[in-house]
């Protein structure tokens, strides 16, 4: 397994972590099968979409805070209880197809690392699995 590390700078941003996984990936020798990213962070998640057009990201992060902003009454006392929500909505993981090498990721697609409650230096766990 590598653990990469994503520092982040904003409180909500998303990071295109594309590029390291992609590295990770070659590191690790795996020609076929799946790579798998986890963040063990209640409060960050993963995601595929669009990376060729920056609005993406910003059009993301806007509806999360419109679905659930930070000034809803939540009991979690520590005042990041919109965080784990959003974290939860985004997930903890992706997985995407490995073939000859390389993420078979669509043509505009890419991987966020999503952070909710930052800013913070976090963990990235990636296992490339052979097929």
């Amino acid at each position: 397994m590598d653990t990469l590390i994503v520092d982040t700078h904003g409180r909500t941003e998303l990071v295109d972590v594309t590029g390291l996984l992609a590295r990770s990936l070659a590191q690790s020798g795996v020609r076929s099968g799946v790579l798998v990213a986890y963040v063990p962070h209640t409060t960050a998640g993963l995601t595929i979409n669009e990376n060729a057009d920056p609005s993406v990201p910003r059009d993301l992060l806007m509806t999360l805070e419109r679905l659930v902003p930070r000034s809803l009454p939540f009991a979690h006392g520590e005042g990041n209880a919109d965080a784990h929500v959003k974290a939860s909505l985004m997930g903890s993981s992706v997985v995407v197809p490995v073939e000859d090498g390389r993420l078979q990721l669509g043509t505009w697609q890419g991987v966020y690392f999503c952070e909710f409650d930052g800013p913070r230096r976090r963990r990235l766990l990636v296992r490339a699995l052979p097929a």
